[in-house]
Protein backbone atom coordinates (compact mmCIF):
# COMPACT_ATOMS: atom_id res chain seq x y z
CA UNK A 1 0.00 0.00 0.00
CA UNK A 2 1.25 3.48 -0.84
CA UNK A 3 0.80 6.41 1.50
CA UNK A 4 0.57 9.82 -0.04
CA UNK A 5 1.25 13.13 1.63
CA UNK A 6 -1.94 14.26 3.37
CA UNK A 7 -1.62 17.90 4.42
CA UNK A 8 -5.08 18.20 5.97
CA UNK A 9 -4.68 15.20 8.25
CA UNK A 10 -1.15 16.21 9.18
CA UNK A 11 -2.28 19.72 10.02
CA UNK A 12 -5.10 18.44 12.21
CA UNK A 13 -2.79 16.12 14.10
CA UNK A 14 -0.19 18.83 14.55
CA UNK A 15 -2.86 21.09 15.95
CA UNK A 16 -3.86 18.36 18.37
CA UNK A 17 -0.47 17.91 19.94
CA UNK A 18 0.68 21.50 19.91
CA UNK A 19 -2.51 23.50 20.38
CA UNK A 20 -2.06 23.58 24.15
CA UNK A 21 0.94 25.92 23.90
CA UNK A 22 0.66 29.51 22.67
CA UNK A 23 3.93 29.42 20.74
CA UNK A 24 4.45 26.25 18.71
CA UNK A 25 8.20 26.41 19.28
CA UNK A 26 10.66 28.66 20.99
CA UNK A 27 14.33 28.08 21.68
CA UNK A 28 13.79 26.31 25.00
CA UNK A 29 11.40 23.49 23.98
CA UNK A 30 11.08 20.92 21.29
CA UNK A 31 7.89 18.93 21.53
CA UNK A 32 5.14 17.58 23.73
CA UNK A 33 4.22 14.17 24.99
CA UNK A 34 1.33 12.66 23.07
CA UNK A 35 -1.92 13.99 24.58
CA UNK A 36 -4.19 11.28 25.94
CA UNK A 37 -6.88 12.45 23.52
CA UNK A 38 -4.92 11.18 20.51
CA UNK A 39 -5.90 7.69 19.45
CA UNK A 40 -2.85 5.45 19.28
CA UNK A 41 -3.17 3.52 16.05
CA UNK A 42 -1.77 3.01 12.59
CA UNK A 43 -3.56 6.01 11.06
CA UNK A 44 -2.10 8.31 13.71
CA UNK A 45 1.36 6.91 13.06
CA UNK A 46 1.25 7.75 9.37
CA UNK A 47 -0.31 11.14 10.00
CA UNK A 48 2.65 12.02 12.21
CA UNK A 49 4.93 10.64 9.51
CA UNK A 50 3.55 13.21 7.10
CA UNK A 51 3.59 16.04 9.64
CA UNK A 52 7.29 16.91 9.29
CA UNK A 53 6.69 17.77 5.63
CA UNK A 54 4.33 20.59 6.62
CA UNK A 55 7.13 23.13 7.12
CA UNK A 56 8.66 22.84 3.67
CA UNK A 57 8.86 26.37 2.25
CA UNK A 58 7.32 27.79 -0.88
CA UNK A 59 9.53 30.51 -2.31
CA UNK A 60 6.66 32.02 -4.23
CA UNK A 61 5.38 33.98 -1.21
CA UNK A 62 8.40 34.33 1.04
CA UNK A 63 8.55 38.15 1.15
CA UNK A 64 5.46 40.36 1.07
CA UNK A 65 3.59 37.57 -0.67
CA UNK A 66 6.14 37.36 -3.47
CA UNK A 67 9.61 36.07 -4.33
CA UNK A 68 12.64 36.95 -2.22
CA UNK A 69 14.24 38.40 -5.38
CA UNK A 70 12.90 41.84 -4.40
CA UNK A 71 15.49 41.86 -1.60
CA UNK A 72 18.35 41.28 -4.07
CA UNK A 73 19.76 42.99 -7.14
CA UNK A 74 17.58 40.72 -9.29
CA UNK A 75 14.38 42.72 -8.85
CA UNK A 76 12.69 45.84 -7.56
CA UNK A 77 9.18 45.96 -6.14
CA UNK A 78 6.99 48.28 -8.17
CA UNK A 79 4.34 48.47 -5.46
CA UNK A 80 4.97 49.20 -1.79
CA UNK A 81 6.77 46.21 -0.31
CA UNK A 82 7.56 46.85 3.36
CA UNK A 83 9.50 43.62 3.87
CA UNK A 84 11.70 44.18 0.85
CA UNK A 85 12.31 47.76 1.98
CA UNK A 86 13.69 46.51 5.32
CA UNK A 87 16.32 44.51 3.47
CA UNK A 88 16.98 47.07 0.76
CA UNK A 89 17.52 49.94 3.18
CA UNK A 90 19.65 47.93 5.61
CA UNK A 91 17.32 48.31 8.61
CA UNK A 92 16.97 44.63 9.44
CA UNK A 93 17.00 44.16 13.22
CA UNK A 94 15.80 41.91 16.04
CA UNK A 95 12.44 43.68 16.19
CA UNK A 96 11.95 43.96 12.45
CA UNK A 97 12.70 40.86 10.36
CA UNK A 98 9.96 40.23 7.81
CA UNK A 99 11.19 36.70 7.14
CA UNK A 100 11.13 35.67 10.77
CA UNK A 101 7.70 37.10 11.43
CA UNK A 102 6.10 35.85 8.21
CA UNK A 103 3.07 33.58 8.25
CA UNK A 104 3.35 29.81 8.20
CA UNK A 105 4.30 28.45 4.81
CA UNK A 106 7.24 30.78 4.39
CA UNK A 107 10.88 30.40 5.34
CA UNK A 108 10.59 31.60 8.95
CA UNK A 109 12.61 30.63 12.01
CA UNK A 110 9.63 29.15 13.83
CA UNK A 111 8.39 27.34 10.75
CA UNK A 112 11.66 25.44 10.35
CA UNK A 113 11.73 24.56 14.03
CA UNK A 114 8.15 23.35 13.68
CA UNK A 115 9.45 20.88 11.11
CA UNK A 116 12.30 19.83 13.39
CA UNK A 117 9.90 19.27 16.24
CA UNK A 118 7.58 17.22 14.03
CA UNK A 119 10.52 15.08 12.87
CA UNK A 120 11.77 14.55 16.42
CA UNK A 121 8.26 13.76 17.57
CA UNK A 122 7.72 11.16 14.86
CA UNK A 123 11.06 9.50 15.57
CA UNK A 124 10.06 9.17 19.22
CA UNK A 125 6.47 8.15 18.52
CA UNK A 126 7.42 5.53 15.93
CA UNK A 127 9.80 3.66 18.20
CA UNK A 128 6.86 1.38 18.93
CA UNK A 129 5.73 1.25 15.31
CA UNK A 130 5.58 -2.52 15.02
CA UNK A 131 3.03 -2.77 17.82
CA UNK A 132 1.03 0.18 16.48
CA UNK A 133 0.82 -1.37 13.02
CA UNK A 134 -0.33 -4.68 14.45
CA UNK A 135 -3.31 -2.95 16.08
CA UNK A 136 -4.96 -2.48 12.69
CA UNK A 137 -3.47 -5.26 10.59
CA UNK A 138 -3.87 -8.98 10.89
CA UNK A 139 -0.22 -10.00 10.64
CA UNK A 140 -1.23 -13.38 9.18
CA UNK A 141 -4.14 -12.81 6.81
CA UNK A 142 -3.06 -9.29 5.84
CA UNK A 143 0.67 -9.90 5.87
CA UNK A 144 1.36 -8.14 2.53
CA UNK A 145 -0.08 -4.84 3.68
CA UNK A 146 1.50 -5.30 7.10
CA UNK A 147 4.92 -5.71 5.52
CA UNK A 148 4.28 -2.69 3.29
CA UNK A 149 3.44 -0.70 6.39
CA UNK A 150 6.67 -1.76 8.07
CA UNK A 151 8.68 -0.77 4.99
CA UNK A 152 6.97 2.60 4.85
CA UNK A 153 7.74 3.28 8.50
CA UNK A 154 11.40 2.45 7.87
CA UNK A 155 11.44 4.92 4.99
CA UNK A 156 9.58 7.55 6.99
CA UNK A 157 12.00 7.26 9.90
CA UNK A 158 14.92 7.87 7.54
CA UNK A 159 12.99 10.73 5.92
CA UNK A 160 12.45 12.32 9.35
CA UNK A 161 16.22 12.43 9.82
CA UNK A 162 16.68 14.08 6.41
CA UNK A 163 13.84 16.52 7.05
CA UNK A 164 15.50 17.54 10.28
CA UNK A 165 18.81 17.98 8.44
CA UNK A 166 17.11 20.07 5.74
CA UNK A 167 15.49 22.42 8.24
CA UNK A 168 18.77 22.90 10.06
CA UNK A 169 20.46 23.65 6.72
CA UNK A 170 17.93 26.39 6.07
CA UNK A 171 18.38 27.79 9.57
CA UNK A 172 22.18 28.00 9.49
CA UNK A 173 22.01 29.56 6.03
CA UNK A 174 20.15 32.44 7.64
CA UNK A 175 21.39 32.62 11.22
CA UNK A 176 24.76 30.86 11.37
CA UNK A 177 24.85 28.83 14.58
CA UNK A 178 21.43 27.84 15.97
CA UNK A 179 20.06 25.72 18.82
CA UNK A 180 20.58 22.07 17.87
CA UNK A 181 17.75 19.93 19.25
CA UNK A 182 18.07 16.24 18.44
CA UNK A 183 15.45 14.61 20.64
CA UNK A 184 11.84 15.05 21.63
CA UNK A 185 11.82 16.62 25.07
CA UNK A 186 9.16 15.49 27.55
CA UNK A 187 6.46 17.89 28.63
CA UNK A 188 7.86 18.09 32.17
CA UNK A 189 10.98 19.83 30.79
CA UNK A 190 9.18 22.36 28.62
CA UNK A 191 9.38 25.28 31.01
CA UNK A 192 12.97 24.78 32.14
CA UNK A 193 15.52 23.76 29.50
CA UNK A 194 16.97 26.62 27.52
CA UNK A 195 19.01 25.57 24.51
CA UNK A 196 22.07 27.63 23.52
CA UNK A 197 23.04 27.77 19.91
CA UNK A 198 25.60 25.36 18.53
CA UNK A 199 28.26 26.83 16.28
CA UNK A 200 27.89 26.69 12.52
CA UNK A 201 30.44 23.93 11.92
CA UNK A 202 28.88 21.66 14.54
CA UNK A 203 25.47 21.95 12.88
CA UNK A 204 27.06 21.24 9.49
CA UNK A 205 28.66 18.11 10.96
CA UNK A 206 25.28 17.05 12.33
CA UNK A 207 23.61 17.51 8.93
CA UNK A 208 26.33 15.53 7.15
CA UNK A 209 26.12 12.78 9.76
CA UNK A 210 22.34 12.53 9.33
CA UNK A 211 22.73 12.15 5.56
CA UNK A 212 25.61 9.68 5.75
CA UNK A 213 23.87 7.56 8.37
CA UNK A 214 20.41 7.38 6.80
CA UNK A 215 20.89 7.87 3.04
CA UNK A 216 20.85 4.14 2.34
CA UNK A 217 17.65 3.67 4.35
CA UNK A 218 15.77 5.99 1.98
CA UNK A 219 14.04 5.16 -1.26
CA UNK A 220 16.66 5.71 -3.97
CA UNK A 221 14.45 7.72 -6.33
CA UNK A 222 10.68 7.75 -6.01
CA UNK A 223 10.27 8.46 -9.72
CA UNK A 224 11.96 5.24 -10.74
CA UNK A 225 10.34 3.09 -8.05
CA UNK A 226 6.97 1.34 -8.03
CA UNK A 227 5.86 3.94 -5.45
CA UNK A 228 5.85 6.86 -7.91
CA UNK A 229 2.95 8.53 -6.12
CA UNK A 230 5.33 9.33 -3.26
CA UNK A 231 7.54 11.74 -5.24
CA UNK A 232 6.91 14.42 -2.62
CA UNK A 233 8.85 12.44 -0.02
CA UNK A 234 12.59 12.64 0.63
CA UNK A 235 14.79 10.18 -1.23
CA UNK A 236 18.45 9.28 -1.32
CA UNK A 237 18.93 11.70 -4.19
CA UNK A 238 17.46 14.54 -2.14
CA UNK A 239 19.67 13.68 0.82
CA UNK A 240 22.80 13.67 -1.34
CA UNK A 241 21.84 16.98 -2.97
CA UNK A 242 21.26 18.50 0.46
CA UNK A 243 24.68 17.36 1.66
CA UNK A 244 26.35 18.79 -1.46
CA UNK A 245 24.71 22.20 -0.97
CA UNK A 246 25.48 22.35 2.75
CA UNK A 247 29.14 21.47 2.22
CA UNK A 248 29.44 24.03 -0.59
CA UNK A 249 28.14 26.73 1.74
CA UNK A 250 30.46 25.53 4.51
CA UNK A 251 33.46 25.77 2.15
CA UNK A 252 32.58 29.29 0.97
CA UNK A 253 34.43 32.41 2.22
CA UNK A 254 31.78 33.46 4.76
CA UNK A 255 32.25 30.19 6.66
CA UNK A 256 35.75 29.26 5.51
CA UNK A 257 37.82 32.44 5.85
CA UNK A 258 41.12 30.53 5.87
CA UNK A 259 40.14 28.83 2.58
CA UNK A 260 40.64 25.30 3.90
CA UNK A 261 40.89 23.35 0.63
CA UNK A 262 39.72 20.13 2.26
CA UNK A 263 36.29 21.74 2.69
CA UNK A 264 36.10 22.40 -1.04
CA UNK A 265 37.22 18.83 -1.72
CA UNK A 266 34.47 17.47 0.51
CA UNK A 267 31.88 19.66 -1.26
CA UNK A 268 33.09 18.49 -4.67
CA UNK A 269 32.91 14.83 -3.62
CA UNK A 270 29.39 15.30 -2.27
CA UNK A 271 28.17 16.85 -5.53
CA UNK A 272 29.91 14.07 -7.47
CA UNK A 273 27.86 11.50 -5.54
CA UNK A 274 24.62 13.05 -6.78
CA UNK A 275 25.90 12.88 -10.35
CA UNK A 276 27.34 9.35 -10.28
CA UNK A 277 25.12 7.33 -7.92
CA UNK A 278 23.53 4.55 -9.95
CA UNK A 279 19.76 4.70 -10.23
CA UNK A 280 19.28 8.41 -9.61
CA UNK A 281 19.19 9.16 -13.34
CA UNK A 282 19.05 12.93 -13.05
CA UNK A 283 19.50 14.92 -16.26
CA UNK A 284 19.03 18.46 -17.49
CA UNK A 285 15.61 19.17 -18.93
CA UNK A 286 15.61 19.78 -22.67
CA UNK A 287 13.65 23.03 -22.45
CA UNK A 288 14.61 25.66 -19.89
CA UNK A 289 11.79 27.96 -21.04
CA UNK A 290 9.00 25.53 -20.17
CA UNK A 291 10.60 23.60 -17.33
CA UNK A 292 9.42 25.96 -14.57
CA UNK A 293 5.76 26.28 -15.57
CA UNK A 294 2.70 24.22 -14.76
CA UNK A 295 3.21 20.57 -13.93
CA UNK A 296 6.36 20.28 -16.07
CA UNK A 297 8.79 20.01 -13.12
CA UNK A 298 6.91 16.96 -11.83
CA UNK A 299 7.71 14.90 -14.91
CA UNK A 300 11.23 16.17 -15.53
CA UNK A 301 14.38 14.22 -14.67
CA UNK A 302 15.99 17.54 -13.76
CA UNK A 303 13.83 17.81 -10.66
CA UNK A 304 15.34 16.30 -7.55
CA UNK A 305 12.78 17.63 -5.09
CA UNK A 306 9.91 20.09 -5.16
CA UNK A 307 7.03 21.28 -3.02
CA UNK A 308 3.77 20.42 -4.74
CA UNK A 309 1.10 23.10 -4.57
CA UNK A 310 -2.55 23.20 -5.57
CA UNK A 311 -3.33 25.16 -8.71
CA UNK A 312 -3.90 28.87 -8.15
CA UNK A 313 -3.31 32.25 -9.80
CA UNK A 314 -1.71 34.18 -6.94
CA UNK A 315 1.67 34.41 -8.67
CA UNK A 316 0.14 35.74 -11.88
CA UNK A 317 -2.01 38.23 -9.99
CA UNK A 318 1.03 39.48 -8.13
CA UNK A 319 3.30 39.80 -11.17
CA UNK A 320 1.35 40.23 -14.40
CA UNK A 321 1.67 43.79 -15.76
CA UNK A 322 -0.86 46.12 -14.19
CA UNK A 323 -2.15 46.81 -17.71
CA UNK A 324 -3.18 43.15 -17.94
CA UNK A 325 -6.59 42.66 -16.36
CA UNK A 326 -6.08 41.38 -12.82
CA UNK A 327 -2.33 42.05 -12.73
CA UNK A 328 -0.55 44.06 -10.02
CA UNK A 329 3.01 44.21 -11.45
CA UNK A 330 4.69 43.34 -8.13
CA UNK A 331 8.22 42.10 -8.82
CA UNK A 332 10.10 43.70 -11.73
CA UNK A 333 13.53 42.47 -12.89
CA UNK A 334 16.37 44.97 -12.87
CA UNK A 335 18.68 46.14 -15.59
CA UNK A 336 21.50 44.93 -13.30
CA UNK A 337 20.34 41.38 -14.02
CA UNK A 338 19.25 41.82 -17.63
CA UNK A 339 22.60 43.35 -18.60
CA UNK A 340 24.35 40.16 -17.48
CA UNK A 341 22.64 37.93 -20.04
CA UNK A 342 25.26 37.35 -22.71
CA UNK A 343 24.92 37.91 -26.44
CA UNK A 344 24.84 34.84 -28.65
CA UNK A 345 25.40 36.91 -31.78
CA UNK A 346 25.89 40.48 -32.96
CA UNK A 347 24.24 43.07 -30.69
CA UNK A 348 21.34 44.94 -32.27
CA UNK A 349 21.47 48.68 -31.56
CA UNK A 350 17.69 49.09 -31.89
CA UNK A 351 16.72 45.91 -30.05
CA UNK A 352 19.07 44.95 -27.22
CA UNK A 353 17.05 41.82 -26.40
CA UNK A 354 17.67 39.82 -29.57
CA UNK A 355 20.69 37.55 -30.03
CA UNK A 356 20.86 37.08 -26.26
CA UNK A 357 21.13 34.08 -24.00
CA UNK A 358 17.66 32.50 -24.43
CA UNK A 359 17.29 32.28 -20.66
CA UNK A 360 16.58 36.02 -20.79
CA UNK A 361 13.44 35.56 -22.89
CA UNK A 362 12.45 32.61 -20.69
CA UNK A 363 12.75 34.61 -17.47
CA UNK A 364 12.01 38.28 -18.22
CA UNK A 365 9.29 40.09 -20.15
CA UNK A 366 10.97 42.84 -22.19
CA UNK A 367 9.52 45.78 -24.05
CA UNK A 368 8.15 45.01 -27.54
CA UNK A 369 7.84 41.30 -26.71
CA UNK A 370 4.54 39.44 -26.66
CA UNK A 371 3.12 38.54 -23.27
CA UNK A 372 -0.47 37.74 -22.31
CA UNK A 373 -1.41 37.72 -25.98
CA UNK A 374 -0.37 41.32 -26.61
CA UNK A 375 2.76 43.33 -27.40
CA UNK A 376 4.27 45.11 -24.40
CA UNK A 377 4.66 48.85 -25.02
CA UNK A 378 6.25 50.77 -22.15
CA UNK A 379 6.88 54.02 -24.00
CA UNK A 380 4.99 57.21 -23.21
CA UNK A 381 1.34 56.77 -24.15
CA UNK A 382 1.73 53.00 -24.60
CA UNK A 383 -0.49 50.46 -22.91
CA UNK A 384 2.28 49.74 -20.39
CA UNK A 385 3.48 53.35 -20.07
CA UNK A 386 6.07 53.35 -17.28
CA UNK A 387 4.51 56.54 -15.89
CA UNK A 388 1.25 54.71 -15.14
CA UNK A 389 0.47 53.89 -11.52
CA UNK A 390 2.10 50.60 -10.47
CA UNK A 391 3.58 50.00 -13.91
CA UNK A 392 7.12 48.64 -13.99
CA UNK A 393 9.71 51.28 -13.20
CA UNK A 394 12.54 49.06 -14.40
CA UNK A 395 11.17 48.45 -17.90
CA UNK A 396 10.80 44.70 -17.26
CA UNK A 397 8.28 42.20 -15.91
CA UNK A 398 8.71 38.73 -14.47
CA UNK A 399 8.13 35.75 -16.76
CA UNK A 400 9.82 32.82 -15.03
CA UNK A 401 7.34 30.50 -13.22
CA UNK A 402 4.32 32.33 -14.71
CA UNK A 403 1.77 30.80 -17.05
CA UNK A 404 1.23 33.00 -20.10
CA UNK A 405 -2.18 34.44 -20.88
CA UNK A 406 -3.99 33.18 -17.79
CA UNK A 407 -7.44 34.76 -17.64
CA UNK A 408 -7.42 36.25 -14.16
CA UNK A 409 -10.79 37.95 -14.46
CA UNK A 410 -12.40 34.55 -15.08
CA UNK A 411 -10.52 32.91 -12.22
CA UNK A 412 -8.29 30.71 -14.35
CA UNK A 413 -5.57 28.89 -12.41
CA UNK A 414 -2.29 27.10 -13.08
CA UNK A 415 0.08 24.92 -11.12
CA UNK A 416 3.19 26.40 -9.53
CA UNK A 417 5.49 23.86 -7.89
CA UNK A 418 8.41 25.28 -5.90
CA UNK A 419 11.63 23.49 -6.83
CA UNK A 420 13.96 23.02 -3.86
CA UNK A 421 16.64 20.98 -5.63
CA UNK A 422 17.33 20.50 -9.32
CA UNK A 423 20.16 18.93 -11.28
CA UNK A 424 21.48 22.15 -12.82
CA UNK A 425 22.25 23.48 -9.35
CA UNK A 426 24.10 20.26 -8.51
CA UNK A 427 26.26 20.65 -11.62
CA UNK A 428 27.06 24.24 -10.69
CA UNK A 429 27.81 23.24 -7.10
CA UNK A 430 30.14 20.56 -8.44
CA UNK A 431 31.87 22.97 -10.82
CA UNK A 432 32.39 25.60 -8.13
CA UNK A 433 33.76 23.22 -5.50
CA UNK A 434 35.96 21.34 -7.98
CA UNK A 435 37.41 24.58 -9.33
CA UNK A 436 38.31 25.81 -5.84
CA UNK A 437 39.82 22.47 -4.85
CA UNK A 438 41.64 21.49 -8.05
CA UNK A 439 41.21 24.16 -10.73
CA UNK A 440 38.89 24.34 -13.74
CA UNK A 441 40.27 21.50 -15.87
CA UNK A 442 41.56 18.83 -13.49
CA UNK A 443 39.60 15.58 -13.23
CA UNK A 444 40.74 14.03 -9.94
CA UNK A 445 40.80 10.30 -9.38
CA UNK A 446 37.28 9.06 -8.73
CA UNK A 447 35.65 11.97 -10.57
CA UNK A 448 34.06 11.84 -14.00
CA UNK A 449 34.42 15.37 -15.37
CA UNK A 450 36.15 18.68 -14.77
CA UNK A 451 34.63 21.87 -13.42
CA UNK A 452 34.60 23.31 -16.94
CA UNK A 453 32.81 20.29 -18.35
CA UNK A 454 30.10 20.52 -15.70
CA UNK A 455 29.68 24.23 -16.35
CA UNK A 456 29.41 23.65 -20.08
CA UNK A 457 26.63 21.10 -19.61
CA UNK A 458 24.52 23.85 -18.08
CA UNK A 459 25.49 26.46 -20.67
CA UNK A 460 25.00 24.15 -23.64
CA UNK A 461 21.52 23.28 -22.44
CA UNK A 462 20.74 26.99 -22.57
CA UNK A 463 22.29 27.54 -26.01
CA UNK A 464 25.13 26.12 -28.06
CA UNK A 465 25.71 29.68 -29.34
CA UNK A 466 26.83 31.14 -26.02
CA UNK A 467 30.41 32.41 -25.99
CA UNK A 468 33.08 29.94 -24.96
CA UNK A 469 34.28 30.11 -21.36
CA UNK A 470 37.97 30.83 -21.85
CA UNK A 471 38.95 31.55 -18.22
CA UNK A 472 41.92 29.38 -17.26
CA UNK A 473 42.90 30.12 -13.65
CA UNK A 474 40.83 29.37 -10.57
CA UNK A 475 40.07 33.05 -9.91
CA UNK A 476 38.92 33.84 -13.45
CA UNK A 477 36.92 30.64 -13.64
CA UNK A 478 35.31 31.53 -10.30
CA UNK A 479 34.01 34.71 -11.94
CA UNK A 480 32.50 32.66 -14.77
CA UNK A 481 30.84 30.33 -12.27
CA UNK A 482 29.33 33.21 -10.33
CA UNK A 483 27.94 34.61 -13.56
CA UNK A 484 26.44 31.27 -14.52
CA UNK A 485 24.69 30.85 -11.19
CA UNK A 486 23.26 34.38 -11.51
CA UNK A 487 21.71 33.57 -14.87
CA UNK A 488 20.76 29.90 -14.54
CA UNK A 489 19.23 30.22 -11.05
CA UNK A 490 17.64 33.67 -11.43
CA UNK A 491 14.63 34.25 -9.15
CA UNK A 492 14.96 30.79 -7.55
CA UNK A 493 16.06 32.14 -4.15
CA UNK A 494 19.77 31.47 -4.61
CA UNK A 495 21.14 34.93 -5.40
CA UNK A 496 20.93 36.47 -1.92
CA UNK A 497 22.50 33.46 -0.21
CA UNK A 498 25.21 33.17 -2.87
CA UNK A 499 26.19 36.81 -2.32
CA UNK A 500 26.33 36.19 1.42
CA UNK A 501 28.44 33.03 1.31
CA UNK A 502 30.85 34.55 -1.24
CA UNK A 503 31.17 37.65 0.99
CA UNK A 504 30.13 39.71 -2.06
CA UNK A 505 26.96 41.16 -0.57
CA UNK A 506 28.60 44.23 0.96
CA UNK A 507 29.77 45.23 -2.51
CA UNK A 508 26.90 44.13 -4.74
CA UNK A 509 23.96 44.98 -2.49
CA UNK A 510 25.25 48.48 -1.77
CA UNK A 511 24.96 49.38 -5.45
CA UNK A 512 21.82 51.09 -6.79
CA UNK A 513 19.42 49.05 -8.86
CA UNK A 514 18.80 50.16 -12.41
CA UNK A 515 16.14 49.92 -15.06
CA UNK A 516 15.71 51.30 -18.56
CA UNK A 517 13.74 54.26 -19.81
CA UNK A 518 11.84 53.22 -22.92
CA UNK A 519 11.31 55.78 -25.67
CA UNK A 520 9.42 55.15 -28.92
CA UNK A 521 11.23 56.27 -32.07
CA UNK A 522 8.71 54.96 -34.57
CA UNK A 523 6.22 52.12 -34.78
CA UNK A 524 7.90 49.12 -33.14
CA UNK A 525 11.27 50.91 -32.79
CA UNK A 526 12.52 52.04 -29.37
CA UNK A 527 15.54 53.38 -27.57
CA UNK A 528 16.58 52.23 -24.10
CA UNK A 529 18.47 54.37 -21.62
CA UNK A 530 19.78 53.07 -18.31
CA UNK A 531 18.31 54.81 -15.28
CA UNK A 532 18.85 54.45 -11.53
CA UNK A 533 15.63 53.23 -9.92
CA UNK A 534 16.50 52.90 -6.25
CA UNK A 535 19.40 53.01 -3.83
CA UNK A 536 20.30 49.98 -1.73
CA UNK A 537 21.99 49.55 1.64
CA UNK A 538 23.58 46.39 3.03
CA UNK A 539 25.36 46.37 6.40
CA UNK A 540 27.98 43.85 7.51
CA UNK A 541 25.69 42.66 10.29
CA UNK A 542 23.28 41.42 7.62
CA UNK A 543 25.56 38.56 6.64
CA UNK A 544 23.48 36.78 9.28
CA UNK A 545 19.87 37.32 10.25
CA UNK A 546 19.13 38.57 13.76
CA UNK A 547 17.24 36.35 16.15
CA UNK A 548 14.03 38.08 17.13
CA UNK A 549 14.03 39.84 20.46
CA UNK A 550 11.21 37.52 21.53
CA UNK A 551 13.45 34.50 21.00
CA UNK A 552 16.29 36.15 22.89
CA UNK A 553 13.99 36.97 25.80
CA UNK A 554 12.39 33.52 25.88
CA UNK A 555 15.79 31.87 26.03
CA UNK A 556 16.56 33.46 29.42
CA UNK A 557 20.02 34.44 28.23
CA UNK A 558 21.03 31.12 26.66
CA UNK A 559 20.54 32.28 23.05
CA UNK A 560 23.16 34.86 22.11
CA UNK A 561 22.24 37.48 19.51
CA UNK A 562 24.25 37.61 16.30
CA UNK A 563 26.84 40.42 16.15
CA UNK A 564 25.73 43.88 15.05
CA UNK A 565 22.11 43.70 16.20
Amino acid sequence: MKYKYTPLIATVLLACFCGCKKDFLDTKIDTFDTPNTIVTNRATLFSFANAFYQSLPSGFNVLDGNLFANATDEAQASVYSPGAMIFNQGVLNSFNNPIDTAVKGTSSYKNFYNGIRAANYFLSYSNNAKALLALNRDTITDVVNYNNDKQNVKWYRAEAHIARAYYYAELIKRYGGVPLIKTALPITQMDNPQVPKSNYDDVVSFIVSEVDTYKDSLQLNWKTSSFTGNFGRFSKGVALALKARVLLYAASPLHNPSNDITKWQAAAAAARDVITTAGLNYALDGNYATYFTGSNPLGSNETIFLVERAADNALEKANYPVATAGGKTGLTPTQNLVADYEYTGTPNATNPYVNRDPRLAASVVTNNSTWNNRVINESAGGTDDMANTNASKTGYYLKKFLTDNLNLTQGATAQHHWILFRYAEVLLNYAEALNEAYGPDVVPAGFTMSARQALMLVRNRASSSLPAVTATGTADFRTALKHERRIELAFEDHRYWDLLRWKDAATVLNQPVKGVKVTAVSAGVYTYQDAVIASRVFTNAMYYFPFTQAEISNSKGTLQQNPGY
